[in-house]
């Protein structure tokens, strides 16, 4: 095949693929444009606002870091989205009689057609124009937005290129699921630092970190318009030579790894059938002695090898116990918490009781031969509740220990500790009664669909009635602690921790004792609903 002509054919490979992708169902058509409508409308705004900083004192400050953050998320974007692009995975060309240079400046020709791509230009434009003074400002950023877009395009595709073999593994699709903490982490941290550029007297904040990351790829780019514009040549030149050396390189890495790729065959499976296999298994028979006998123990295994194992059970864990600890910490450390807001923890963690057969799926039929009394199902739900507390007890302890640590508020300690654990209960509760009331499956082939089709009102009567109730349930505990405040009895306050232990252990008994009859006499239903995805 002729190398020239092989750009013209990837390209029009991408849009047939992205073609015949929106001609599966509506649904992923309508998500497509909506996509895309929303990112165009954000990448114009995106350029206005950029335009609108043009003579600003601190624009270039702004626009370098902005291009670095955005060099930062086409770095990661392979990791967390791998199946958001087929072209990503160059190893289905392995057939084909292609050389790795044609092939790279062929899929960096078709890397140029999509929304990041167009979403980066913009960007890029934009920095430009806010920056550009002059002739040889002018000159100089058509030079800087070619290579900042192509040095992200081509930093996307050499860092999936080095882990295709991770990507396409189990562990790439717990990458997958896990994209969406990122972006939630990702917004606290955003709005944590924009806090403290006000605090610290707006953007002149900015000015020492940019100072260093004007000289780092491809933001030195966009630093090199910065320069020309003030006259600085040689600086400029430095800058502009450095993106170019950074393309090059990255290509050099891209084109290494499809030789890789191409010529050696995939020993993924190898390991896992050795060493990994009997370090897991010693681990296992370790935690195994430490569990109770029986069924109990039997229950609480299989919960945790859920938590450790399964992609959309380890992506909840991950993210409640993420959210749970960065809510009240950065309230915290921006001076605007409370010590209760530790109290989040618990309640993140207790929503993993909810839908507790819907991790099940389909397989939850051999659960279900298993219980043939009110009895056998009340031992299951303790079970899957006391796995459920082996990591919510010692993490709710350690987020209220931290909280009060930044606050300096030890003296509240003791009553956040016996609210949360009251609260930690009264979810227990609901939740095991959500799970045998409402359950609903987890779809088990998508990595961004927690609920099946039609099954929406389930989940949403699931969790939010269930955190209603629980809020409820924890009244008394609640009112006592607010007689207590108002009567200043201070010296009394601890006693809030064993009140709120012991009322939570109480109501979380019985709210498993509750749920055990009607899980018993609906197991067929409860099948029937966990099987659908």
């Amino acid at each position: 095949m002729n190398t020239a002509s092989l750009a013209p054919v990837f390209i029009t490979l991408k849009l047939s693929l992205l073609r015949n992708g929106l001609r599966q169902s509506s649904g992923r058509r309508a998500a497509y444009i909506s996509s895309v409508v929303v990112a165009l409308l954000f990448a114009a705004l995106q350029l206005i606002g950029l335009i609108a900083l043009r003579g600003n004192d601190h624009a270039a400050s702004v626009v370098v870091l902005l291009t670095a953050v955005l060099a930062l998320g086409w770095a990661v974007m392979p990791l967390f989205f791998p199946s958001g692009d087929e072209t990503l995975d160059p190893t289905r060309l392995v057939m084909l009689p292609l050389r790795p240079e044609p092939l790279v400046r062929a899929l960096l020709a078709a890397s140029l057609v999509g929304i990041g791509p167009l979403f980066t230009l913009c960007l890029a434009v934009g920095s430009a124009i806010a920056l550009a003074h002059g002739t040889a400002g002018a000159l100089v950023s058509v030079l800087a937005v070619a290579l900042t877009l192509l040095v992200c395009v081509a930093l996307a595709r050499a860092v999936a290129a080095a882990n295709i073999r991770l990507l396409t593994s189990r562990k790439g699709r717990d990458l997958a699921v896990l994209s969406g903490l990122v972006i939630a982490v990702g917004i606290q941290v955003v709005n944590f630092g924009a806090q403290r550029i006000g605090d610290a007297g707006g953007l002149s904040a900015l000015d020492p970190v940019a100072g260093i990351v004007r000289w780092l790829p491809p933001a030195s780019a966009i630093g090199a318009v910065d320069s020309a514009s003030e006259g600085s040549y040689g600086v400029a030149a430095g800058q502009l030579a450095l993106s170019a050396v950074a393309l090059f390189a990255l290509l050099w890495s891209w084109q290494r790894s499809l030789t890789k790729l191409m010529t050696t065959p995939d020993g993924s499976t190898l390991a896992a059938a050795s060493e990994p296999t009997r370090k897991e298994s010693s681990l296992s028979s370790r935690l195994h002695q430490l569990l109770p006998e029986g069924r109990t123990g039997t229950v609480m295994r299989r919960s945790l090898r859920y938590v450790w194992r399964d992609p959309k059970t380890k992506a909840a864990w991950v993210t409640a116990l993420a959210i749970g600890l960065i809510v009240p910490l950065f309230n915290a450390l921006q001076g605007t918490g409370s010590v209760y807001f530790a109290c989040f923890a618990a309640g993140m963690l207790g929503i993993q009781m909810y839908n507790q057969f819907g991790q099940d799926t389909s397989a939850f039929w051999m659960v279900a031969l298993t219980i043939s009394s009110t009895k056998d199902a009340y031992t299951e739900l303790r079970a899957r509740a006391l796995a459920l507390l082996v990591i919510t007890l010692p993490y709710t302890a350690l987020v209220c220990s931290l909280t009060a640590a930044v606050l300096g508020d030890w003296k509240a300690l003791p009553e956040v500790l016996g609210l949360s654990f009251a609260l930690l209960g009264a979810m227990l509760a609901t939740g095991a009664v959500a799970s045998a009331r409402f359950p609903y499956s987890i779809p088990q082939d998508s990595a961004y669909k927690n609920v099946a089709p039609g099954q929406g009102g389930l989940a949403w009567i699931s969790i939010f009635g269930g955190m209603v109730s629980a809020a409820v349930l924890c009244a008394p505990v609640i009112v006592l602690t607010i007689w207590l405040h108002a009567s200043n009895s201070q010296s009394a306050l601890w006693l809030l921790l064993p009140v709120g232990a012991a009322y939570g252990v109480l109501i979380g008994w019985a709210g498993v004792r509750v749920a055990a009859p009607q899980t018993a006499e609906r197991l067929p239903e409860i099948l029937a609903a966990v099987s659908k995805g």
